[in-house]
């Protein structure tokens, strides 16, 4: 299974498993995950958020629709069962990588 690196604003780096999608996951798993595609050899995200992998990596996520239309062809997870865990590396890479926000992406920016 292929393994990629991202880093966080922090600086933090994380490692995820890469899925093709489609892909499904028992649920009660959770994780982090990124909904990417590969431009020129280069993972771009299209949706990074974290929770149950089996509610969040599904047809029925509620930015399926978006995640779709911006070409998704994979996702990246990571497992991780500490809630405050999981947050925190999602806004540190919502922060790292502001092209997974609208209008490039389908992250709704915070306040917005």
């Amino acid at each position: 299974m292929e393994i990629v690196n991202w880093r966080g604003v922090s600086g933090k780096s994380y490692s995820y498993s890469v899925h093709k999608l489609p892909v499904s996951f028992n649920k009660l798993r959770d994780g982090n995950y990124i909904y990417t595609k590969l431009i020129n050899e280069v993972w771009v995200p299209i949706y990074i958020g974290q929770g149950d992998l089996g509610d969040r990596i599904s047809p029925n996520h509620h930015q399926a629709k978006c995640i779709l239309l911006k070409g998704a062809t994979h996702v990246h997870v990571h497992l991780s069962s500490d809630e405050n865990a999981r947050v925190t590396e999602a806004q540190d890479l919502l922060q790292g990588h502001s092209d997974a926000h609208k209008p490039f992406g389908c992250n709704e920016k915070e306040g917005s």
